[in-house]
């Protein structure tokens, strides 16, 4: 691989050297503090994406690469960092966090001139640990890889991953945060970017007072991220939180269109390019429920359920205006386009709606129809990838409990057909509407619908398998990752079986990584 061509142009441009030293502690006024890997002395690779690493500009991989991919025989040119940002965590004002097991190599760029940032997850303690040890465990490094990679082939913004080893060390982790720790195999995942600012950087640098780095910081990311923006003055920074929250509402409709559930959308792990980033306890909608929460540290007030994901990204981002206010400097402005932002978002969310329904426009009927699907899967527990997929084989001859029995997680009786009768009776009345054929009504459904999502009761016999040596689970989900719109193995495309009900890191997920 070019490794030889990273380099670190964040911090050349920002203050805040702490080099080479590991202590969790406040690094007050600075954006970043520069550190080293832990190292790991037998490493082991898992998974190397071939394709990514070619497109970014870094090659083909060779056997010396190994010890580079886990943070070991760095080149000379390359000076890693961790940066430092803030953030609300649960609602509630969280102070300095950072990069707690994320340290950056730098940036490459390809021979097209597109840059590219590479970060190592799970590398070792950095300055921002908060008493952690920096370390990640082979679950929730193989959840990261699979499913990030998932979302791009998905066509949604976000983090890529590169590469997957085991460190060759165990780590002790508290799976479920029940006073039961276990050693698990140690991993490192290197992931990928545009870059990897949040929210949270712009919170640190406003709630510490540091005025002149929080602009630099603007104007940094404006310069090198947002090529569209090209007014000055004030009116530069306002056009630039307009198109952060442009950026925001359409990722969230997109969560929406494939079903997906952050789980833990504090402001640390929202993008201000509008990425999907940092993959914890999230989860592929099976059964469509608003009130689903993969998170049990979510729980009971499921904030951020699948449901109000759209609500709590608005949320956000009125703390990330609180953050600009020191350079906008006008709060009705501010006001305005947050106010604006749920207009906007619930007719981008009704407009893809119609897409997966195969509708070619919304109309005004439309929010009645809407609203009577969701109360239809969510009284009948309905599989939301299933449901649709079935709706695309549409016809007046099929019987319905033949087609949607298996689509459903409970038993559909008399009462329950005769309701999914009645609502595609509706939605055959809804298609006359159309001003377009069948056929190309069927064709926008099908680029809206995934046939495949990577479902967590699959992560989780992968991450089985590959702790056990086997890597068969691990290449079939890639192939089928990689071509989400077509049915690659029949087998995927199966709502969950009912004795992952109940798994701890299947249907429930914690924090721990």
């Amino acid at each position: 691989m070019n490794i030889e061509n990273i380099k670190q142009p964040f911090i050349k441009i920002f203050p805040g050297d702490f080099s080479g030293n590991p202590m969790q502690r406040n690094t007050p006024k600075v954006l970043f503090s520069t550190i080293e890997p832990a190292g790991f002395d037998h490493p082991k690779m898992i998974a190397f994406n071939e394709k990514l690493s070619e497109e970014i500009g870094l090659g083909k991989f060779e056997e010396k690469d190994l010890g580079f991919l886990v943070g070991n025989n760095l080149p000379e040119n390359v000076k890693t960092y961790s940066t430092a940002y803030a953030g609300h965590q649960f609602g509630n004002w969280a102070g300095q966090l950072g990069d707690g097991r994320a340290i950056l190599a730098g940036e490459i760029t390809n021979n097209s001139g597109k840059k590219t940032e590479i970060q190592w997850k799970g590398s070792g303690a950095t300055p921002y640990s908060r008493h952690a040890d920096g370390r990640a465990v082979l679950r929730s490094s193989v959840r990261e890889y699979l499913m990030s990679e998932a979302m791009f082939h998905l066509g949604i913004p976000t983090t890529r991953a590169l590469s997957l080893a085991f460190t060759g060390e165990d780590v002790v982790r508290d799976m479920m945060y029940n006073g039961n720790p276990q050693d698990e195999k140690g991993a490192v995942v290197i992931r990928t970017a545009e870059s990897f600012l949040r929210f949270g950087h712009f919170e640190l640098m406003s709630a510490q007072q540091e005025y002149k780095t929080l602009q630099e910081l603007a104007d940094f990311t404006i310069e090198n991220y947002f090529k569209e923006i090209t007014s000055e003055g004030v009116q530069k920074y306002k056009d630039f939180f307009e198109n952060v929250c442009r950026r925001t509402a359409d990722l969230m409709v997109e969560w929406y269109r494939v079903g997906f559930v952050h789980g833990v959308m504090n402001t640390d792990n929202m993008s201000v390019l509008g990425l999907t980033i940092d993959y914890g306890p999230y989860s592929m909608m099976d059964e469509y429920n608003l009130n689903f929460t993969p998170n049990t540290t979510d729980l009971p007030g499921r904030r951020y359920a699948f449901g109000k994901q759209g609500q709590i990204s608005q949320w956000n981002l009125w703390q990330l205006a609180n953050a600009l206010q020191p350079l906008i400097k006008d709060e009705k402005f501010l006001e305005e386009i947050l106010n604006d932002y749920g207009s906007y978002f619930w007719e981008s969310h009704d407009k893809m709606l119609c897409k997966k329904f195969g509708f070619d426009q919304l109309l005004p009927s439309d929010e009645k129809f809407f609203t009577n699907w969701q109360s239809l899967m969510q009284d009948l527990q309905l599989d939301y990838t299933l449901f649709f997929n079935q709706l695309e084989k549409r016809d007046d001859k099929t019987d319905l409990k033949a087609q949607f029995e298996n689509v459903s997680y409970t038993f559909l009786n008399e009462k329950d057909i005769s309701i999914l009768e009645d609502f595609i009776k509706s939605y055959h009345s809804r298609l006359e509407k159309n001003t377009i054929s069948k056929e190309e009504s069927l064709e926008v459904m099908k680029k809206a619908n995934p046939k495949f999502i990577l479902r967590n009761y699959l992560l989780y016999q992968c991450i089985e398998e590959i702790n056990i040596g086997k890597t068969e689970m691990l290449d079939k989900l890639t192939k089928a990752l990689e071509n989400p719109y077509e049915e690659i193995y029949p087998e995927f495309s199966a709502k969950r079986p009912s004795n992952y009900d109940d798994i701890s890191g299947c249907s429930m997920l914690s924090c721990s990584s």
